[in-house]
């Protein structure tokens, strides 16, 4: 089972590299390392779980994060009472909206210890494709807080971190008709 110790810290260079596509079918090695990221992600939101061993509350998290340089990624997030759980091989965005959105609140993320004030603009709406843990290609179609959290997590399997895409100068500078998302 995965812990916060497996999770890398900001400024490991891992971070900053590209992700190798998983060769299909997956091996066992790779299904079971995805298996338990979703683990980490669902057991991470549970209270007494989270408490017990000692694990960070997230909704998202790449290979990269726990040092395996390969394109998997498992989110688990609710978004409107609807439950998005994914563990992806070789996810992509195949398509984009002009518009985009961010988290009001910002975002935060496992590998980085302090918070990072400022809006991230992100894609209000993107197709994702992947590969399920069974082996079955997997199509969705996201907005809000799921395309968020998926372009966040796909970033990683790209060397790019979240504040890569913050406003230096002004971090809470307007993003220009973008949709605020509260959470």
């Amino acid at each position: 089972m995965l812990s916060m110790k497996d999770i890398i810290r900001d400024g490991h260079p891992t971070l900053r590299q590209i992700a190798a596509k998983v060769s299909m079918p997956p091996s066992e090695e790779d299904r079971q390392i995805l298996k338990e990221m979703l683990e980490y992600v669902r057991n991470s939101q549970n209270p007494e779980l989270a408490s017990k061993y000692g694990l960070r509350p997230g909704i998202g998290l790449a290979a990269p994060q726990i040092n395996v340089l390969k394109r998997m990624i498992a989110v688990h997030v609710t978004d409107n009472n609807e439950l998005y759980s994914y563990a992806l091989f070789n996810p992509k965005i195949v398509s984009h909206s002009v518009q985009h959105a961010y988290l009001a609140a910002g975002e935060g993320c496992l590998s980085v210890d302090e918070p990072i004030p400022g809006f991230v603009p992100r894609y209000a709406k993107v197709t994702v494709k992947g590969t399920d843990l069974d082996g079955k290609e997997v199509k969705l179609r996201l907005k809000g807080l799921p395309a968020i959290v998926f372009q966040h997590e796909i970033d990683h399997l790209n060397g790019i971190m979240f504040y890569d895409h913050i406003n230096n100068q002004n971090p809470f500078q307007p993003i220009e008709n973008a949709v605020a998302i509260e959470r």
